[in-house]
């Protein structure tokens, strides 16, 4: 007994001075969606400031496919040292886990560390400006009074447009009529063509129509205001307290990676976010900038897949 803790010693000690060193070579960040996105870009920016940092090349490598399972699958089965990392999503974490959970080939619980929280990226809902609409409130009432004839827009099923229009109506008790495209960006041209009535949008994707006059905000679908949307209110502060329903990216790592290695890339992403020409790129795209703990970021990973998973199984809603 005396000389296997004799070894542990020692091999925490060869340990150490390694976990000391981290990074020593090319970190990769794993993005398992197409180059362009939301994610995507969130990643590059922030992998260009932990390069400066770190003195280590970070790059970022796309790894697209079934919703992020692709991605998330490889990342999973990497070594937990971490040179393999990824920008998950509130879909890869919290949604994927009940949309798909007969096609996930890792299990999300134990698959992955979770390391910190980058950004918080709520939607806002917006309106044809034909439409009787200039609240949050009209449009509950306006759904009310024509149970399923209200529509709204989203990229296809079980993607964050959708499941924010659905957690809305459950909170609401409002009755709209879905109609899914294969796209974000389709959903909000037939939204300004008049042909369907709301819909819950990225503000990457919508401010600029706002602006101009070709889509209407009725309120932002998180906790706090928008700063590329200051005057919009939150459905939260005006008509569902408590409401929440943003989509957030953030950096998880291999299973089993080593906790002195996940406290500090927790620590240099909350230092690096706090850089004012990072943090304003990411409020530029529509992102509000976080950072914080790996316990924080899990509780939150957790929440969200209890919350979706209830209004998945209320709504009866099915991957396509």
């Amino acid at each position: 007994m005396g000389r296997q803790f004799l070894a542990a010693l020692m091999l925490t000690a060869l340990a150490v001075p390694a976990l000391a060193q981290y990074p020593a070579r090319t970190v990769t960040i794993v993005v398992p969606f197409p180059p362009g996105g939301g994610t995507d870009t969130g990643t590059r920016l922030l992998a260009a400031k932990l390069t400066t940092k770190w003195g280590q090349p970070v790059v970022v490598e796309n790894k697209p496919g079934a919703a992020g399972m692709v991605g998330a699958d490889y990342v999973s089965k990497q070594k937990p040292d971490g040179y393999t990392l990824m920008m998950g999503n509130f879909g890869t974490q919290s949604i994927n886990p009940t949309l798909y959970a007969k096609k996930i080939g890792y299990n999300p619980d134990t698959a992955f560390t979770a390391i910190t929280l980058v950004a918080d990226l709520p939607l806002v809902l917006v309106a044809n400006p034909a439409r009787p609409l200039a609240q949050a409130k009209d449009l509950v009432a306006l759904a009310k009074s024509q149970p399923g004839k209200v529509s709204y827009s989203t990229s296809g099923s079980g993607g964050s447009m959708h499941l924010a229009a659905a957690l809305f109506e459950n909170a609401s008790g409002a009755q709209m009529l879905h109609v899914p495209y294969k796209g974000g960006g389709p959903a909000i041209a037939d939204l300004i063509a008049g042909h369907v009535d709301v819909a819950f949008a990225t503000i990457l994707e919508t401010s600029a129509h706002i602006k101009a006059g070709r889509l209407k905000p009725l309120a932002v679908s998180g906790l706090q205001r928008s700063p590329v949307l200051p005057e919009v209110p939150t459905l939260n502060e005006t008509l569902l307290p408590g409401f929440n329903s943003s989509s957030w990216i953030g950096l998880l790592a291999p299973g089993g990676t080593p906790k002195v290695i996940v406290d500090k890339v927790a620590a240099d992403v909350k230092e690096a976010l706090g850089d004012p020409e990072l943090r304003q790129k990411l409020i530029d795209q529509g992102a509000l900038p976080v950072g914080g703990t790996p316990a924080e970021f899990q509780a939150l990973i957790d929440t969200d897949r209890r919350r979706y998973a209830k209004v998945i199984q209320d709504k009866n809603i099915t991957a396509e």
